[in-house]
């Protein structure tokens, strides 16, 4: 029998169930981060407060990932997409949310957390346990903010 921490941290973990789309999970996981970067910049959130959100939801989805991993005796499984939520929060965390910076971050964001450059695919093959799962679409995201920062900028009064 599963314990209440044991659903709760499937249901995170899982993206509330996002990780279950037959077809690219990922892809679904990072989708399912849009509500939540939404609220955030809706809600007005300072910077300092999306950091705060960013480590929060880090923590908890390391400590979901590795509960996960744990229960399903399995190493990044594809249907763990939290780490997809943290890295598309990172992404489009402090640029506005638009549809410009939205569908450009996102592209982004999933071109990094797939092709997996350098360091990225360095933690996603080296990475321990939870630590391997979740720090490369991190890293991803940082990425990803990096480009779509270089590219708002060229385009800044073009739009």
């Amino acid at each position: 029998m599963k314990t209440f921490l044991d659903k709760l941290a499937l249901f995170l973990a899982t993206g509330a169930g996002s990780g279950f789309a037959p077809k690219a999970p990922g892809t679904f996981g990072s989708l399912a981060a849009l509500p939540l970067i939404w609220f955030a910049h809706d809600r007005g959130l300072s910077n300092i407060e999306m950091v705060w959100a960013i480590i929060i939801i880090s923590v908890i989805g390391m400590w979901s990932t590795a509960r996960v991993e744990s229960i399903w005796k399995t190493h990044d499984d594809g249907r763990i997409v939290i780490d997809e939520v943290a890295g598309m929060f990172i992404t489009l965390a402090w640029f506005p949310f638009d549809a410009f910076h939205v569908a450009l971050g996102f592209a982004l964001f999933r071109l990094f957390d797939i092709w997996k450059p350098g360091p990225i695919g360095y933690i996603d093959e080296h990475g321990p346990g939870a630590w391997g799962t979740f720090f490369d679409d991190v890293v991803a995201g940082i990425f990803a903010a990096g480009v779509l920062y270089g590219l708002s900028s060229m385009f800044a009064g073009q739009l």
